[in-house]
């Protein structure tokens, strides 16, 4: 493509399989190889997929699956427990890499960033990203151009893997006109059946490509922190589901702690037998760091849902109070 005009673009970039690439740095041995991480690493218990290599996924294994399925799809997969320390550090180097380009950078998770930046070529500028992440992380990275952050989103889709992507409002309606709405970054096959009946102003935009809100580099915060842990066995004795609620509320208390901010909101996640998730959450009468009173909340929570039935999973969120500006948290 042929260099043009200096001027504005939005880069996304995204790092391919993260996860697993993070653990295969760790164990090369591990490279080519069918790859998923999740829970404890153990596929004979309870829990699900975080991610899969590529060579796993080509079996049909996909994160928010079971453990167990994705065995019984991959059985020669190699299965490694989830190490969120590991991941965290890889992150924290990836977007420093991105930051030392001088642009706005937004952080979105782990291992995928917005970018803003001023070029004639937005091809080479996303070469010289990739280049620069795979320096200092050997970890390899796709990166979608586009003239907003919604293109930019879509487009990184068309470059995977360890590859580039572009989608600009001149090219929107022949590329993205054929395609289901589904293909829309935030459109699930819920929504897309809903869009069957119903189209909204806001949709219309989505789906031609408009987006004007601007990469913010604002630094990332976390707006709160959650625990949760899988029963083996599907659990009828609620005195040990509120055994395992007491231990998940102290967790995520020393998790806010960390944090300098207090607790404002407490949300528990509890999936039934077989896999059926309900939720619920309160607002604390006043922001606190104390255990007792998260852990209080939390045992709340839980007379609230239906304690006739088997529990599969149980999880305790503290959501935080939001960061003032001019006060650095801690």
């Amino acid at each position: 493509m042929s260099q043009g005009p200096v001027r504005g673009w939005v880069l996304h970039v995204d790092l391919d399989q993260f996860i697993a690439a993070v653990e295969v740095l760790r164990r090369p041995e591990l490279a080519g190889l069918p790859v998923v991480v999740g829970g404890r690493g153990d596929p004979t218990e309870r829990g699900v997929v975080s991610t899969a290599s590529y060579e796993a996924r080509a079996f049909g294994v996909g994160s928010g699956m079971p453990l167990r399925t994705a065995a019984r799809k991959c059985p020669d997969a190699v299965f490694l427990p989830v190490d969120k320390p590991a991941y965290d550090a890889a992150s924290v180097v990836v977007m420093d890499t991105l930051r030392s380009f001088d642009v706005p950078v937004e952080v979105l998770g782990w291992d995928e960033a917005f970018m803003a930046v001023e070029t004639a070529d937005p091809e080479a500028y996303a070469g010289d990203v990739r280049a620069a992440v795979l320096e200092a992380t050997r970890l390899h990275c796709s990166v979608g151009i586009g003239d907003n952050k919604l293109q930019a989103k879509i487009a990184t889709d068309f470059g995977k893997p360890q590859g580039v992507g572009r989608l600009t409002t001149e090219d929107w309606s022949e590329v993205m006109g054929p395609r289901p709405t589904t293909a829309l970054w935030g459109i699930g096959k819920k929504t897309a059946a809903r869009l069957a009946a119903l189209m909204g102003p806001w949709f219309r935009r989505l789906g031609r490509g408009v987006d004007t809100s601007p990469v913010d580099a604002t630094p990332w915060v976390a707006r709160g922190h959650g625990r949760e842990t899988t029963f083996q066995e599907n659990q009828s004795d609620w005195s040990r589901v509120a055994d395992a609620v007491r231990e998940l509320a102290a967790q995520v208390t020393q998790d806010i702690a960390g944090e300098g901010r207090p607790a404002v909101r407490v949300g528990m996640k509890l999936r039934y037998a077989p896999f059926e998730t309900r939720s619920r959450s309160l607002t604390l009468p006043a922001p606190t760091s104390d255990v007792e009173r998260v852990t209080e909340a939390a045992l709340e929570l839980l007379t609230r849902f239906d304690q006739s039935r088997a529990v599969r999973l149980v999880g305790v969120r503290a959501e935080m109070a939001p960061v003032d500006p001019g006060v650095p948290p801690g």
